[in-house]
């Protein structure tokens, strides 16, 4: 069943190399750019299944010389040489059977993520804006481009809620394992007495949705304008350009007021509202699915506890795959990038198994 799919692939691999080369095609720059972004998709497992072809060969060849050869020198060099080839083998078919799992479309999406202070009070919120910056300085590293939709920013420097986009090449599939409740565990500035106090923050990771995704009928949303509060000072808009979007079917509310234009106000409020929606849709979907299908890392639940940060032990563990890290300071620098691969190897290795 694996080599028919993976001649498949190769099959299609080459139709596509035939094509690109056509001038017809290459006029057509939205078919040529498709092309290219699915050969660039096959190539590795193109690739891959070629190398275990040959060795499949060369292992083949290597035992027909073992059931000929007499010398017992020449036969101890050809049976490591088979130990080799196996063990090459084997784990080429493991890379393949990896590369050969379906693609999540949404891999592709950019995202909204939203990170709300839960139990701890200001502590909570000073750590939710730990979290933001942890997330922008990875987001820097992969040159993915950063807005900021909403905040609630608190007096000394938290946020209570904060919501931002983050766009760029493949963003959903490494940041969607982020979603779930995030447990810090430090001594705060304002504690005399040296104790460590436990706070939460929740995350929350939306594939950002096209229009063409979630259409939203205008006769179901309610929309509210009034004066943006906040700091005082200039700050303060003395124009009612804050904006309140409510999805009258399913009662979700969407504020909006970082922005002095009630338009652009508007505008992000319907695309954190358009993110929401298709969450929604998502998760109606994946709960159709058989459970072996589901996602066996965690369920996305905001309630999830699935990350603690503690920082008198510098640690940092991630409770779905019992991974634990010595260097927090690296990781709250955006420093994500081993416990992300770690959580995308249990994923595949999880659906490999169903």
């Amino acid at each position: 069943m694996m080599i028919e799919k993976l001649e498949e692939v190769t099959s299609r691999f080459t139709d596509i190399e035939a094509n690109i080369s056509d001038p017809e095609v290459i006029r057509n720059v939205k078919r040529y750019k498709e092309l290219m972004q699915e050969h660039a998709s096959l190539r590795a497992t193109v690739e891959v299944y070629q190398e275990y072809k040959k060795t499949e060969q060369e292992l083949e060849e290597a035992e027909q010389l073992l059931s000929s050869e007499e010398d017992p020198d020449i036969r101890e060099m050809v049976k490591e040489e088979i130990e080799n080839l196996e063990s090459r083998e084997e784990e080429l078919e493991q890379q393949l059977k990896v590369l050969l799992i379906p693609k999540d479309p949404m891999d592709r999406k950019n995202i909204i993520m939203e990170i709300r202070a839960g139990t701890g009070g200001e502590e909570a919120a000073l750590f939710a804006a730990d979290l933001f910056r942890m997330y922008a300085k990875y987001a820097e590293t992969r040159r993915w481009k950063i807005e900021v939709l909403s905040s609630s920013e608190t007096g000394i420097g938290g946020f209570k809620e904060i919501i931002f986009s983050i766009s760029g090449n493949n963003v959903y599939e490494d940041l969607r394992y982020e979603s779930g409740g995030h447990r810090v565990q430090r001594v705060p500035e304002t504690e005399s007495g040296g104790r460590i106090h436990t706070s939460a923050v929740t995350v929350a990771v939306l594939p950002e949705a096209e229009e063409t995704d979630i259409e939203i009928n205008p006769e179901d949303l309610k929309i509210d304008v009034y004066r943006s509060s906040g700091p005082g000072g200039q700050s303060v808009n003395t124009t009612d350009s804050a904006v309140r979007v409510t999805h009258l079917p399913t009662g979700l509310v969407v504020t909006c007021q970082d922005e002095k234009s009630q338009h652009k106000n508007k505008a992000k409020a319907l695309k954190v509202l358009r993110a929401r929606l298709y969450e929604i849709e998502a998760h109606k979907k994946q709960a159709e699915r058989a459970e072996a299908r589901r996602n066996q890392i965690g369920s996305g639940d905001r309630s999830e506890r699935i990350r603690t940060y503690n920082f008198p032990q510098s640690r940092v563990t991630d409770h779905r795959i019992n991974l634990t890290l010595y260097r927090l300071d690296a990781i709250l620098e955006g420093g994500l990038e081993e416990i992300i691969e770690a959580l995308k190897l249990e994923s595949r290795q999880q659906y490999l198994k169903s």
